[in-house]
């Protein structure tokens, strides 16, 4: 069938609208949450039945990231597999559904999508222009009531069409559930190779789901605890050379990296502020380990904690008005929040067992933490320690990192008696829980917030 160009002139005119390059973010997202937010609990006994087709494209052409149709069923299958592994959706789709015309994209056979008992319907189109740069033109349309509930486009270059992908399964994710998008967003983890006890530690970069995986370091000085700055320009992270502790700043575009501070005392855990300009991090001097602030350009740090004992950690609110960290200045591990200057030091963790590596929420709601009480499991709290709950039931699960939205988790697990690590992530239920594929062992993992 040739293509319908006035139809084609009719799509690209209304995506105009709200097309932007590289790439545009959907419109469409959920309000900030409230001063005093509950848990949120998913149905996750009503997952919803969507169909995603592969998209069209009405003159097939090559790219430099292959054939327009090919792109379009990838595409498809990047939009199902988010959907699939929020927990919340059941796909169908591309594979095993028949391909669409390019008069459905704007005009869909309802009674069709019926029969096949879905409920929503994700339907698209890819173009490449005359700069070689991709349209995707992607819709949301409610198969029961037949209408439309929301459509968006992006032009990007072929080499970002994951992103296009991505960037249309947060606008359907949010529209159907209310949250905020979290699949266009990146994660910095410690890859891990070689044998148990003598493991080398490179840092390395990917998407959300796994894809467009890149080494960062070469592993001659082992790497720790990375985080990606608020502006993804660079990344955080500790390193040892010749023994010494350093915490350096990479940035990302040229590859360079800067000396933050370094120390012959034992430095970690790195961490940035909300606004990007400064880092904590915790150091111990004379058998003490205290919690330090210090500016991102360098100069003198500034001491936070004082308290005999380990402060560790820090995490600061998403407003930047308060830390929560872990010390054991009571005996055992627990949890503490300060306010930014360090006053106002209080315990709020009060349930059995250790608590550690604990990580404010970017929606402010809750705190995750690592609980030690012969397994190690992640749970979550309220910033002044009442909703406790664990989400994890394995051995050795810790670490906790958001996901930008503040509806996942990730985390890493350790295998017993191998010592093999590896990356996972868990929705606020505990029920949804899956493993990301890296080429080789994980840990450490620091989720991004929503690429800009």
């Amino acid at each position: 069938m040739k293509p319908n160009r006035s139809l084609i002139g009719f799509l690209l005119s209304i995506l105009g609208l709200i097309t932007l390059a590289p790439i545009a973010a959907a419109q469409e997202t959920a309000p900030p949450a409230d001063d005093e937010p509950e848990l949120v609990e998913f149905d996750t006994a009503k997952v919803r039945r969507i169909a995603v087709p592969a998209l069209v494209a009405p003159n097939p052409a090559d790219t430099a990231a292959g054939n327009s149709a090919t792109l379009g069923r990838q595409i498809a299958e990047v939009i199902s597999a988010n959907l699939r592994n929020s927990g919340l959706f059941e796909p169908q789709g591309p594979a095993g559904i028949r391909p669409i015309t390019i008069e459905e994209v704007t005009a869909p056979q309802y009674d069709y999508w019926k029969g096949r008992n879905v409920e929503q319907l994700v339907e698209g189109f890819v173009r490449v222009g005359g700069d070689g740069n991709l349209t995707v033109g992607c819709y949301l349309y409610d198969v029961n009531f037949g209408q439309e509930l929301t459509r968006l486009g992006f032009v990007v270059p072929p080499r970002e069409w994951r992103r296009a992908a991505h960037k249309c399964a947060d606008a359907i994710y949010s529209k159907l559930t209310g949250e905020l998008p979290f699949f266009d967003s990146r994660i910095a983890y410690i890859a891990e190779t070689g044998p148990k006890g003598k493991r080398v530690k490179r840092l390395a970069i990917m998407d959300s789901d796994g894809a467009n995986h890149r080494f960062i370091t070469n592993g001659q000085s082992t790497a720790l605890t990375p985080r990606f700055s608020p502006n993804y320009k660079s990344i955080l992270y500790l390193s040892y050379q010749d023994g010494n502790p350093r915490i350096y700043v990479y940035d990302i575009d040229s590859g360079r990296q800067r000396l933050i501070t370094a120390s012959a005392n034992p430095t970690f855990a790195p961490r940035w502020s909300p606004d990007g300009q400064t880092i904590l991090y915790s150091m111990a001097v004379a058998g003490n380990t205290d919690i330090y602030k210090i500016s991102v350009n360098g100069g003198a740090p500034v001491k936070l904690t004082s308290a005999p004992g380990i402060d560790v950690g820090g995490s600061f609110s998403p407003d930047g008005r308060q830390i929560v960290f872990e010390s054991d200045r009571g005996g055992s591990q627990q949890i503490y929040v300060m306010n930014a200057d360090g006053s106002n030091q209080r315990r709020i963790s009060h349930g059995g067992g250790r608590y550690a590596t604990p990580e404010w929420s970017p929606r402010g709601d809750l705190i995750a933490y690592t609980r030690i009480a012969g397994d190690f499991r992640v749970g979550v709290m309220r910033p002044d320690g009442s909703g406790e709950r664990l989400l994890t039931d394995s051995w050795q699960d810790e670490a906790p990192t958001w996901a930008p939205n503040g509806r996942v988790i990730q985390f890493f697990r350790t295998e017993r008696n191998t010592g093999k690590t590896s990356v996972w992530q868990v929705d606020l239920t505990g029920r949804n829980e899956r493993k990301l594929p890296t080429p080789v062992d994980g840990s450490d993992p620091a989720w991004g917030p929503v690429l800009p």
